[in-house]
């Protein structure tokens, strides 16, 4: 699938995706965040790995839109307990 990450265009698969976030580990989630295989990774780590851009040049929701195309459960930001 084609989709545009911070104005580049990238050809992802979920296969390719799933290959490529194997054996990384999970930073800690404060966003958004993607379910990938067991784990869930924070949308902007899996932007980073899979376009090799910097976290600031592409948006969590750019990243979001994408993952969700290729069937991948996405969640939004955590929120604070208690109030």
């Amino acid at each position: 699938m084609r989709c545009i990450i911070a104005g580049y265009p990238f050809d992802l698969t979920a296969s390719e995706v799933q290959q490529a976030m194997s054996g990384v580990t999970p930073e800690l989630i404060v966003g958004e965040s993607v379910r990938i295989g067991p784990r869930a990774y924070p949308v902007k780590q899996v932007g980073a790995v899979l376009t090799g851009q910097d976290r600031r040049d592409f948006t969590s929701a750019e990243v979001t839109r994408a993952m969700k195309r290729l069937g991948f459960t996405c969640h939004a930001a955590p929120t604070a307990a208690g109030g």
